[in-house]
């Protein structure tokens, strides 16, 4: 393929993974521009954008997904249905390629890559999709949340009047929290909402400043500090790949103030479910304000001004940290994503009175939401709410 002046086009691909040996190519190669994203939320973030792409190159193996599950999503979502996408494999796995092939994946290509067949592969791909899209791929288009009018100005107006009547509590809180501890009044974290909606998260602070420095001197109090042979489960922040690279090396997360590399993370949580956890009881580091506000959830209560903003409703899935959702892509865990985000769900109504929820729990409550929300199952969820804000929970 050659461009108005005779010269072979560039195609612009986008490389999901964090293979430094399979990139480098590329980078050097005259026959691609490449775009790398190490992890499928911020390809999924990039793609979004309806960036011009002429192929999606993605490995298998990515921390928290596989390959074949990031593609099942972008279909799911229309997100370029008909780029050519393309899976890396470091092995030549018949398995992964009948898998690959049974959901339709273009093609499959194990390491190392010959950039020049790649180069004839995605012409190829791009004509034949132009030609034929229509027979190869199906017409329904399943649609994205979209907020509709009446629940949009029913939160605002809810979220006002909340905001209104609950001042003096504000007002008191902020007091009680400067009065007690300084620092800020606002504890701001990033979130995952609505379609994959990126955004900074209210809630009033109820630990001392430097809290998470903390950690350290309070090891002998932490519940998962080791487990039954005697290991430690403390989150070790420092990755020795980092060390060796002089550089993080996959993307950082936050988890309990630490930063960590992805990596290092999904390492320690595959090895011991327990070490990205601190479970302290009667944990120092918590404020004796911030103990109240948490047992009355009125911490939550800055969260109204996120439904002001757009990022959230009030009634909704909880939007989620930005490692959880990272980890939430499959088609089981994305339609969660296709309803409004909120301050109460079905989730948190139902939870409330009973001593645990599993995963698959949690899951379908926040699908049927997403499903099935309409204005009146919100009134149902906002009556439900005061009441369960209340209930204990069974021990």
């Amino acid at each position: 393929m050659q461009d108005s002046n005779g010269n072979q086009k560039k195609f612009h691909i986008i490389y999901i993974g964090g293979d430094i040996k399979t990139i480098n190519p590329f980078k050097e190669s005259s026959l691609f521009e490449i775009t790398v994203k190490e992890n499928s939320l911020s390809a999924i973030n990039f793609l979004s954008r309806d960036e011009k792409i002429d192929a999606i190159l993605c490995e298998m193996h990515i921390p928290g997904i596989n390959g074949i599950e990031i593609y099942k999503l972008l279909q799911s979502k229309k997100i370029h249905p008909q780029t050519p996408f393309i899976l890396i494999t470091h092995s030549f796995d018949p398995k992964t390629i009948q898998e690959a092939l049974q959901h339709k994946i273009d093609d499959v290509y194990p390491t190392p890559l010959d950039l020049e067949k790649i180069y004839q592969r995605i012409q190829f791909l791009k004509h034949y999709k132009k030609e034929y899209e229509i027979a190869i791929r199906p017409k329904h288009d399943p649609q994205e949340y979209k907020m509709p009018f009446f629940k949009r100005a029913f939160d605002i107006l809810f979220a006002l009047i909340i905001i209104l009547i609950l001042s003096p509590i504000f007002l008191l809180t902020a007091i009680a929290i400067k009065l007690e501890s300084s620092g800020p009044l606002v504890y701001t974290s990033k979130r995952v909402g609505t379609g994959y909606h990126v955004f900074d998260f209210y809630k009033f602070r109820s630990m001392f400043t430097g809290a998470d420095q903390k950690l350290k001197d309070l090891k002998h109090l932490n519940q998962y500090s080791a487990d039954e042979n005697g290991n430690s489960n403390e989150l070790d922040t420092d990755c020795p790949e980092c060390k060796r690279l002089g550089k993080p090396c996959s993307p950082i997360l936050f988890i309990e103030g630490k930063e960590i590399c992805e990596n290092q993370y999904l390492r320690q949580k595959k090895e011991n479910p327990q070490s990205a956890f601190v479970k302290i009881k009667d944990d120092p580091r918590i404020t004796k304000v911030g103990a109240f506000i948490r047992k009355t959830s009125i911490d939550e209560l800055p969260q109204l001004f996120n439904v002001l903003k757009g990022d959230m409703s009030i009634v909704g899935n909880r939007p989620l940290p930005l490692y959880e959702a990272e980890l939430l892509t499959s088609d089981g865990w994305s339609e969660r994503f296709l309803g409004p985000a909120g301050i109460t769900g079905l989730w948190q109504v139902y939870k409330r009175g009973r001593s645990e929820m599993s995963d698959e729990e949690r899951k379908a409550l926040d699908n049927q939401y997403a499903r099935n929300n309409s204005f009146w199952l919100d009134l149902k969820i906002i009556l439900r709410t005061i009441p369960a804000l209340f209930q204990k929970e069974k021990v």
